[in-house]
């Protein structure tokens, strides 16, 4: 198994568990459910190794793909600093996870404030999850480009 296939094994779930993370930590705070919480930050603690795992990938999986036709050295740079900020923002996330679990099972009085904190920083992980794997799906799937529609006008053109 090479970086690139490590990369494609690893690289969905700090993004699916990011936003499945954000969809449970919502409904332990709406239910003010303590359990419900720690699932959620177990999630999050998960993602973030995860995204280590992916980052410590992405720069063989880059090695192997960037001079394939249709790819570039462009996209996949777009695709590696969105994913930077993603997996700073996920390791935050996995800190504050941990607080949050420990400050659940001491029944500190900071639990509540720490449930937010994490619910702020997870709003900002899955808007850069989206992001994230918008690019990185576009580096081997050149129909979802923004580019794509006008790129098959054009060739279109160019048969008739």
């Amino acid at each position: 198994m090479n970086d690139a296939h490590l990369h494609l094994v690893v690289n969905h779930f700090p993004i699916i568990g990011t936003i499945f993370g954000f969809g449970i930590l919502i409904a332990g705070i709406v239910f003010k459910s303590n359990t419900v919480k720690n699932v959620s930050y177990v999630i999050f603690i998960i993602a973030a190794i995860f995204a280590a795992i992916s980052m410590s990938t992405g720069e063989g999986a880059e090695e192997l793909v960037e001079d394939m036709p249709d790819i570039g050295k462009k996209i996949i740079h777009e695709h590696e600093e969105i994913a930077e900020k993603l997996a700073l923002v996920l390791y935050m996330l996995g800190a504050v996870s941990l607080m949050g679990l420990y400050t659940n099972i001491k029944n500190h009085n900071k639990a509540k404030l720490v449930s937010f904190l994490a619910l702020g920083i997870a709003i900002i992980g899955v808007v850069l999850a989206k992001s994230v794997g918008t690019t990185g799906g576009e580096i081997r799937h050149t129909e979802i480009r923004t580019n794509a529609q006008q790129t098959q006008s054009n060739e279109a053109e160019d048969d008739d």
